[in-house]
């Protein structure tokens, strides 16, 4: 099983979310990000099953319509490690551009951040 890492930009992400649905009054934020990570632990078992896009990178698509979300990840083989490198909503004022456009030095960025040993997971 693969383990999986969060970059800290997702964190990042997952505030602008809330910041959003606070400001349309959503009643059920919360569950909406329980929804986002239950999803990416797939890629515990999975790590693969994503769409491939530039830079070794994949996509995963979680939900639809207005719950819609994308992750933009890396799988390192050798690490047997996902990199969640981004989390972005189509329909959300704050997203500007494609996932494909994250530069590709996010991902040696959240190996730095996992060698630090904070805001990491496991799924289970």
């Amino acid at each position: 099983m693969a383990r999986i890492e969060l970059a800290p930009e997702v964190f990042e992400d997952f505030e602008r979310f809330l910041d959003h649905m606070a400001q349309f009054e959503v009643a059920d934020a919360p569950e909406r990000i329980r929804e986002i990570i239950g999803a990416i632990q797939i890629l515990a078992q999975h790590p693969l099953i994503g769409r491939q896009v530039r830079g070794g990178k994949r996509e995963l698509v979680i939900g639809q319509e207005a719950r819609g979300y994308v992750a933009l990840y890396r799988f390192v083989t050798d690490l047997d490690t996902v990199f969640v490198l981004a989390i972005r909503s189509p329909y959300a004022a704050h997203t500007t551009s494609p996932l494909h456009a994250v530069p590709s030095t996010t991902t040696p960025k959240a190996m730095r951040y996992h060698a630090k040993g904070t805001k990491s997971w496991v799924a289970t």
